[in-house]
């Protein structure tokens, strides 16, 4: 017979004598049905038909004389001979696709997904429009987002506020923050090819998609919390400009608790209306397309330089009192008297008043001049329309943050000497009042830079978003995907709804704090990945920018964070709750990707020095784990297909304290490796699909071996490495092999056992599984050792793991142990109570003597006789086959392929002493949850079905029993 049928009969149940009753894992069993509803994937049966349909193609295509059909059309045929079959592998020519020399288009391949097997090749893709050089594709867009609106209506104010000293300080804190992670940014970006999403896709690639997914969505709301601020700005300056153009009466303010001079103020209800007018003008563009975006961009960026020429121009013709009072022009004195410091309380305008609520130190400094040098990762967004996107992005992104830092660094000192301090903190305009020639070349700038910042963040923002649900890693933001030429409706309405909701908050004070945390996280992000990428250094990680170092990525990270805290500990932690709570969800909900992120090499190399650590030494009793080594089809096939037990995963889990450990399922195909490696390659994915169903920690494992025997002992040698070698083996008992008269499993199931105790493995046989409890079905009684032969102290460690599961922790633990005299009764209970309390270990000690296990009448007896005489008969009536064929062939007493001893009184005394165990389980332990029993070896140079004999003896009518045999080593220890 097979042995695929073993386990597949059509007999649910088979009662024997003595009413002991085998059950088999059936078609219809609850937990069968239950396994065979799971979606494994792609099937072999799939894999199968997908290969037929691709036969039937071939022949199709044969002529009627059984000959493929001349295709390739002579010479100059679309299709041409190779000369390179002897290698196996098309030539490098069709692997690299190049164009030029076979004239064939082979799209650029996308980021792999999860089980997606995709070409390295990528030959040479159609160009989309004109691409984009250093200068217009990075330098010019990062310029234009980083001088935006902080530095002109902004910057004068936080000098005059902080001095001149703080404010170097506060120019230099940020630009070198940017600085590194620009450094960072080039070393990832020079590392391989770039997509849309821009640090998202960086991030994510770097550090995993639930790391890329959190950190991406952050920086989506930086995007668009930021067009609200720029909106903001534009808005103001235009109040400024214009006062008669505001619906509401300004007030005026004090100054250091005096009265001075009616100020002018802008209403924040002018602000909130003019700001969602804006809002929805600016909406309407973007949906326009963003090819019109393109083509003014740089129309803005003209009034910007411009602004800022005139800016410089007027510091240096200014004079005293002129334009305005309060300007000195380039003096010593203002430049001495603003050198120091000077916070204090301001109303929420900004103004100094002694009265105010708001208090201003460096640390709020920091958060409202940050955004003023964000902008950094304008150009990496653009990466798609770049000539050379690994000698733009570096060189323009640096670039960018090297001329605009300076610029901010010479600025301090000029306008720190061109104007008195109540002149800086009460003008908000000061750029626009000290310009040459007019102060409205100022106000035209700075509109029109804020307005293209906002277009720009309204743009880049909700193709952010799409990216991020185009990676099809979160489900809930599948509304937002797109396809590669269609622009994101949905995402950019929704970018819209989130600028709206902050334009009503009006303050710009208010947002700037909240943009700062989200673009920090972003550049953490950034920084992190490097840091990771670069201390790996895995062979992978080959970046073109050499100028880079884990110390430069670390120290940039570090200094993201102490931003994050110098600016404000609330809104840190407020921001990284969201990031964490993005990240959890992500974890739980979102899809498996392999990116090939650098925390997949981190754990790699983390186990192999792990590995390394552990040595060959043997693992001291404290530091053991059981590592079980789970043979999930020793008997044959289950039914449907189920590549494993349904209960052996919960087993497994039930050897696991808190989850912690790792289980190795194996299974043996018979046949051939090379014709089988594809069926073991599927049936590894089948059995991995089932681990991860029930929630195991473990590992799936195929190998193909001509026979189950032979498999078995290159398995129980070979797997695992060093001291993460399986130390139990958990099989599953024979209890069909008698219904099906199955000769053949007593012989392989003795060899299982003699092969791992040779291998210096333990075992663990589970009779009963079809009934063994999962997670949600709790379990009374007590958990009954009968604790015979010294095993290290394993069967005591399964009774605790045992009682660490819910389905189990309302069990108590007994400890039966067998004397052979009553008086040694009383000393041996002693003996083991003192040594289960050294243990640590609860449990009630119940001492049987040899003679009480005769029983006084009773059906219990007359059962048990029966099924004694009954295995009598069977075993003589095997042992008179035997003999006969002996003295038939001349040979001697020849059992399982070997010659073999048998004393009959030995087989007598042995069934004897397996049915009085068997009696004593049945008496005391009737009502317990589970039994552990010690595994009696088999005995050397006996036939293998006589051991069968006993075992059906000994676990005869008990519902759950495990059988333990321990190995030449403690797994306890006494000592702390």
């Amino acid at each position: 017979m097979n042995t695929d049928d073993l386990e597949g009969g059509e007999d649910d149940g088979y009662h024997a004598q003595g009413n002991r009753k085998y059950s088999p894992v059936g078609a219809q069993d609850r937990a069968v049905l239950e396994m065979a509803s799971m979606d494994p994937g792609s099937s072999a049966t799939a894999s199968q038909s997908s290969i037929r349909k691709v036969r039937a193609r071939t022949q199709g295509s044969m002529d009627s004389d059984g000959k493929a059909p001349d295709v390739a059309g002579g010479d100059n045929g679309p299709h041409r001979e190779h000369k390179l079959e002897l290698f196996g592998f098309d030539s490098l020519v069709n692997i690299l696709g190049l164009k030029s020399m076979t004239q064939e288009q082979v799209l650029a391949p996308s980021s792999p997904r999860d089980n997606e097997v995709v070409s390295i090749t990528g030959g040479d893709p159609t160009s989309s429009g004109v691409k984009m050089g250093t200068m217009m594709g990075v330098f010019v867009p990062c310029l234009q987002s980083i001088l935006g609106i902080i530095y002109y209506i902004r910057f004068s104010w936080i000098i005059g506020m902080g001095g001149i000293a703080d404010s170097l300080l506060l120019v230099s804190l940020c630009g070198l923050c940017t600085f590194l992670t620009g450094l960072s940014l080039s070393a990832i970006a020079t590392n391989g090819a770039m997509k849309g999403g821009g640090p998202y896709y960086l991030i994510g690639r770097a550090l995993g998609p639930e790391v890329g997914v959190s950190i991406g969505l952050c920086f989506f709301l930086g995007n668009a919390v930021a067009a609200a601020l720029y909106v903001l700005g534009a808005v103001e300056t235009f109040l400024k400009a214009l006062p008669s153009a505001g619906f509401f009466t300004e007030t005026s303010t004090k100054v250091n608790g005096s009265v001075s001079k009616p100020i002018q103020t802008i209403s924040t209800h002018d602000l909130q209306i003019y700001g969602l007018v804006v809002t929805v003008i600016l909406c309407i563009i973007v949906f326009g397309g963003v090819k019109m975006i393109n083509r003014v961009a740089p129309v803005f960026l003209i009034p910007v330089l411009l602004s800022v020429l005139c800016i410089v121009i007027g510091i240096f013709m200014a004079k005293k009192d002129d334009p305005d009072t309060g300007i000195t022009g380039l003096s010593a004195d203002s430049f001495k008297d603003n050198w120091v410091s000077m916070y204090q309380n301001t109303n929420s305008d900004g103004i100094p008043d002694r009265d105010g609520k708001v208090y201003w130190n460096f640390n709020a400094l920091v958060g409202l001049f940050f955004p003023a040098v964000t902008g950094i990762m304008a150009g990496s967004n653009r990466s798609a329309s770049l000539k050379d996107t690994q000698r733009s992005i570096p060189v323009g992104t640096l670039s960018a943050t090297l001329v605009t830092t300076l610029l901010y660094l010479v600025s301090v000192f000029l306008f720190g000497a061109v104007a008195n301090r109540e002149k800086l903190l009460t003008d908000r305009l000061l750029t626009a009042t000290i310009a040459w020639p007019f102060p409205v070349v100022i106000r035209v700038g700075i509109i029109l830079s804020t307005l293209g910042a906002a277009l720009q963040s309204l743009t880049g923002a909700p193709r952010l978003l799409a990216a991020i649900a185009n990676d099809d890693i979160l489900p809930v933001l599948n509304c937002f995907r797109v396809a590669d030429t269609s622009e994101p409706h949905i995402a950019t309405l929704f970018t819209t709804v989130i600028c709206m909701g902050c334009v009503v908050i009006g303050n710009l004070d208010l947002i700037t704090p909240t943009v700062t945390m989200f673009f920090l996280l972003c550049y953490s992000g950034v920084n992190l990945s490097c840091f990771l990428l670069d201390l790996l250094d895995a062979p992978s990680w080959r970046p073109r920018w050499k100028f880079h170092h884990w110390l430069l990525s670390l120290l940039g990270a570090l200094l993201c964070v102490v931003i994050m805290f110098l600016i404000s500990w609330l809104f840190t932690v407020v921001s990284l709750a969201l990031a964490s709570l993005i990240y959890y969800y992500v974890s739980i909900k979102g899809k498996a990707g392999d990116w090939g992120d650098g925390f997949k090499s981190a754990y790699f190399q983390l186990a192999l020095r792990s590995l390394r650590s552990l040595g060959a030494k043997q693992v001291h009793p404290k530091n053991w784990y059981p590592i079980p080594l789970i043979f999930c089809r020793p008997w044959g096939k289950l039914p449907e297909n189920v590549p494993c037990h349904p209960k052996l995963a919960d087993f497994a889990n039930c050897m696991k304290k808190k989850g912690r450990g790792m289980s190795i399922f194996v299974n043996i195909l018979d046949g051939d490796y090379h014709e089988c490696a594809e069926d073991a390659k599927e049936a590894c994915k089948q059995l991995d699909t089932y681990i991860n169903y029930k929630n195991c920690e473990g590992v799936a494992e195929i190998v193909v071996a001509t026979n189950m025997t032979e498999g078995f002992r290159g398995i129980v040698q070979t797997m695992g490495l060093g001291n993460l070698k399986p130390n139990i083996v958990v099989v599953r008992y024979p209890e069909i092999w008698r219904r099906e008269n199955l000769k053949e499993i007593p012989t392989r199931f003795v060899g299982i056992i003699n092969d791992c105790i040779v291998a210096n493995k333990a075992v663990v046989i589970v009779k009963g599984l079809d009934e063994w409890p999962n997670e949600y079905q709790r379990q009374y009684g007590s958990i009954d050792l009968y604790w015979i032969v010294r095993d290290g102290g394993l069967m005591l460690l399964l009774s605790q793991l045992l009682l660490t599961k819910e389905s189990f922790e309302s069990c108590k633990i007994q400890v039966f142990c067998i004397a052979e005299e009553d008086s040694d009764a009383e000393s041996l209970k002693a003996d083991v109570k003192k040594f289960l309390y050294d243990l640590r270990l609860q449990a009630e000690v119940i001492v049987i003597t040899i003679k009480s296990w005769d029983v006084e009448g009773g059906s219990q007896q007359d059962d048990s006789i029966e099924a004694f005489n009954d295995a009598r008969k069977r075993v003589a009536s095997y042992l008179a086959e035997l003999k006969e064929a002996a003295k038939r062939e001349g040979t001697p007493l020849m059992a399982d392929g070997k010659a073999v001893v048998v004393d009959e009184q030995q087989v007598e005394k042995f069934l004897y002493t397996t049915l009085k165990l068997n009696t004593t389980i049945l008496r005391y332990s009737r009502m317990a949850a589970v039994v552990l029993v010690s595994l009696p070896p088999p005995p050397i140079n006996h036939p293998a079905y006589c051991y069968m004999e006993y075992m059906d003896l000994l676990v005869g009518n008990v519902q759950r029993l495990l059988m333990v045999r321990g190995y030449r080593r403690d797994v306890v220890t006494l000592f702390t």
